[in-house]
């Protein structure tokens, strides 16, 4: 076991916006609360412990006991679940979309950044219980983003034309992607236990939610983890208040949009990650997921005929108050009312529009979470780090775009010197004399003397280029194994765990695989890791 560390900075993988939130940039405070650290969180605690009350609780733990009504799950998540009630309990959150079989591989990651959070802060605060939890995104309607896994490079997709909430599909047609998927993987016993995973998910539960609900807590038994879904009936009645805020103040577009003014003019760099609406809620009944608008005193559900004057819409939200389904910008507000949360583990692209919600939590005075950037990794196997070392390949060179790594190694392995550095920079020594004297004599020949030094240069580094591309084919072999083995550990030029599922790696390292990374996974580590397991 080999284990190393690259700073995400140095990745090329990730925005810069997490990257200068990593290093504290001065200029980004004012958009998050606490920078996630373990002495910040003795003040979390203090201000949600202040910010939830017994009721919620209450309604919390009874929701969650309905919810696992049909799930056998481990004691430690039944005593975790009991733990709630506890004014001394609270929760770290990571969520997920219902993605096939888990999708892509950082799947694992989130939620083993959230168990490992919870044992390091039960550590250093030994008087309260924390608890992990998995939000599934059950209300969700992009089906495309989730019906599918990538499996040794094959897409294996699930066809479906439900629509609505993804979390209620029906698991029908399901059989035509087991059967797929047991044709790839082939026999064994490691093939075997994928299999039964697959088939007891989704094969023996109606619905989606239910098979991602069997899924995560087969995954996950030993760690006590705790699954919740935000589509229940108790909850909602929880975000009553803030959707009547969202449709009758439009509070959440204005503070939202302020504070996305204000991170722009922090760095034009910033990529703004979702930009909200004057009415931040859909319309969510079986089949149907659609946004609610307003126009000429109504509330009109997009794309039906379902419209509400005010005092309709106020009866419908009091009685059904399921039916109204948060979007991005909400949902991590109804997340924050309904648990006694301390900090959120996501993604980059999570945690940028996180950062756009800070004044709005404070609008709606709900205690905003600390933001914690998941743990990344990249796993390599035994035979992948032989050929790394063989082909004296560092984890830096690794992550180089794909020429520039050819071209690096190239220039190192050969016997020839193609670098045209020293050429060129004797080439501009050369040209100041001859801008000396152009000035002395006529300073309109300036332009003509530019003119001849780009020309020159460029000739250069085209010749340096084409002799850099013929010692390419003389080496063609090593190129051929250098570009292979980065295409392996980086599938389509992008990091492992954005691509592969956890699948490929179970048969590679069998039910080892979870406590290996638990083991080694470090939430508060601000670096990208690399396993050699």
């Amino acid at each position: 076991m080999k284990i190393k560390h690259i700073p995400y900075k140095n990745t090329g993988y990730f925005s810069s916006l997490m990257c200068d939130y990593l290093d504290q940039k001065k200029e980004l405070n004012p958009f998050y609360h606490r920078f996630p650290n373990l002495e910040n969180f003795k003040e979390q605690i203090a201000e949600k412990g202040a910010n939830f009350t017994q009721e919620q609780r209450n309604v919390l733990v009874a929701s969650l006991h309905n919810q696992y009504s049909k799930t056998t799950s481990s004691n430690q998540t039944k005593a975790n679940i009991s733990l709630l009630k506890d004014a001394t309990t609270f929760t770290v959150v990571t969520g997920h979309q219902l993605n096939l079989f888990t999708g892509p591989l950082y799947f694992l990651y989130k939620i083993i950044s959230t168990i490992n959070l919870t044992n390091q802060l039960k550590k250093e605060y030994p008087k309260f219980n924390f608890v992990p939890v998995y939000w599934m995104a059950t209300e969700d309607h992009d089906f495309e983003e989730i019906n599918y896994f990538n499996f040794k490079g094959k897409k294996i997709q699930w066809n479906s034309n439900a629509t609505g909430g993804v979390g209620r599909f029906d698991t029908e047609g399901l059989q035509a992607v087991f059967e797929a998927f047991s044709s790839d993987i082939g026999g064994g016993t490691i093939a075997n236990e994928l299999k039964s995973l697959f088939e007891d998910a989704y094969l023996k539960h109606a619905n989606l939610t239910d098979a991602t609900r069997f899924l995560a807590n087969s995954l996950f038994t030993a760690y006590g983890l705790v699954i919740i879904d935000g589509d229940d009936v108790a909850l909602k009645k929880m975000q009553v208040p803030y959707v009547k805020d969202d449709l009758f103040h439009n509070t959440a577009f204005k503070k939202v949009g302020e504070t996305i003014e204000n991170l722009s003019a922090v760095s034009s760099e910033y990529k703004i990650q979702v930009n909200p609406r004057e009415i931040n809620y859909f319309y969510l009944i079986d089949g149907i997921r659609e946004r609610i608008v307003a126009k000429d005193n109504y509330f009109h559900v997009l794309n039906t005929t379902i419209s509400f004057s005010k005092v309709e819409i106020l009866k419908e939200l009091d009685e059904f108050p399921e039916r109204f389904s948060p979007n991005v910008v909400t949902r991590p507000l109804f997340q924050e009312v309904i648990l006694p949360n301390l900090c959120y583990i996501g993604g980059g692209g999570e945690l940028a529009y996180w950062l756009e919600l800070k004044s709005y939590f404070e609008s709606q005075k709900v205690a905003f979470p600390m933001l914690l950037l998941r743990n990344s990794a990249l796993i390599i196997a035994e035979k992948q780090a032989h050929k790394l070392e063989k082909l004296n390949i560092s984890i830096q060179d690794l992550f180089l775009k794909q020429n520039s790594l050819v071209n690096k190694k190239i220039r190192e392995i050969s016997n020839i010197d193609i670098d045209f550095s020293e050429q060129k920079e004797h080439l501009v020594e050369q040209f100041k004399s001859l801008y000396v004297l152009a000035e002395q004599t006529d300073k309109s020949f300036l332009g003509a003397v530019k003119a001849q030094e780009v020309k020159q240069i460029k000739g250069l580094e085209a010749l340096e280029s084409r002799l850099l591309q013929a010692q390419k084919r003389k080496l063609k072999d090593q190129v051929v194994r250098m570009t292979e083995i980065q295409n392996e550990l980086f599938p389509n030029k992008s990091l492992q765990e954005r691509n592969q599922n956890f699948s490929e790696h179970y048969l590679e390292f069998g039910s080892n695989l979870i406590p290996q990374l638990i083991k080694h996974l470090k939430p508060l580590d601000d670096n990208f890791l690399i396993l050699e397991l």
